[in-house]
């Protein structure tokens, strides 16, 4: 039997693999997204708004790499995080290594999520140790 935590990784899960269509499967079609990224606040609503935003920043970098993530539940909401490297930067074509780094807090139940604030670095240019 599936709860938040389980839904929350199923949809962690689906996101590492960027396979955004599986993603949606764990949203309600009226779910609330609010993220506040470096050039401000955004709110959007709908399954399609979730995927839209997250495969434009994940989907077409060529590589990808999962550094770190992690799930909780917080006193009934779910703490989503992680940390991906990517390249390219997704708008910025021919760029290198990027690193970024989200939290997202969720509300939701068994089946789907019914709400994500969502709190990001931005897309930060790796940089290397000498």
């Amino acid at each position: 039997m599936r709860n938040l935590l389980t839904t929350g990784e199923a949809f962690l899960k689906a996101l590492t693999a960027r396979d955004f269509k599986r993603m949606g499967t764990f949203l309600v079609p009226d779910v609330k997204f609010r993220a506040l990224l470096p050039p401000g606040s955004f709110e959007w609503n709908g399954p399609a708004a979730v995927i839209e935003n997250l495969s434009s920043w994940f989907g077409s970098a060529e590589d990808f790499e999962v550094l770190d993530s992690q799930i909780e539940e917080v006193n009934g909401r779910l703490r989503l995080a992680y940390k991906f490297r990517l390249r390219p930067h997704p708008f910025k074509p021919g760029s290198g290594w990027h690193v970024i780094e989200q939290q997202l807090f969720c509300d939701g139940g068994a089946e789907a999520l019914i709400g994500i604030d969502l709190l990001c670095s931005g897309f930060l240019p790796e940089i290397e140790n000498k």
